[in-house]
Parts: C-alpha cells; structure tokens; sequence
C-alpha cells in the first residue's frame, strides 16, 4: 500500500517557471519551500516529480498533492475531506 502525501495547502499556487529549467515538484506535502522538493520526503516512500515547460510561463502547481495531472493543479483541492 503506497503511503499517502501529507495535504501542504488547500489550494494551488501560480508560479513562473523557465523553459530550459528543470524544477522538483515536492509529491509529499512536507516540503518547507513548497511547492517544490526541499528533500523531507526521504524517509517516505514518496519521490519529487521532476518537471519542465517547453515555453516559459506562469502554471498553477498543485499543493494538495492529489492531482490527477501532477504537478498542475486539477481542482481536486476542492473535492478533499475536511
């Protein structure tokens, strides 16, 4: 059974990322620099997703971690029990 992430936020962020960049998407919840790696997921079963645009843009990254389509955020945020 795979472990489950920690919820970091109940909403997404809006971040600008560079074409050419490799960013880490933290997939635990428990990163401080959220939303990407700091590296609190070792000890976790749960790895970073790493992550590239191919033109530079602003996209909404996903803080609940539960996003059919990581990193972008989906809305599953919204359909989340209290």
């Amino acid at each position: 059974m795979k472990k489950k992430p920690q919820i970091a936020f109940r909403y997404p962020t809006d971040v600008f990322l560079e074409v050419g960049k490799t960013y880490y998407w933290c997939a635990c919840g428990r990163s401080k620099t959220e939303p990407f790696c700091d590296g609190s997921h070792k000890g976790t079963e749960i790895l970073p997703l790493s992550y590239q645009v191919s033109a530079s843009k602003t996209v909404y990254l996903c803080q609940c971690k539960y996003t059919q389509n990581p990193p972008i955020c989906d809305g599953s945020h919204n359909n989340l029990p209290e």
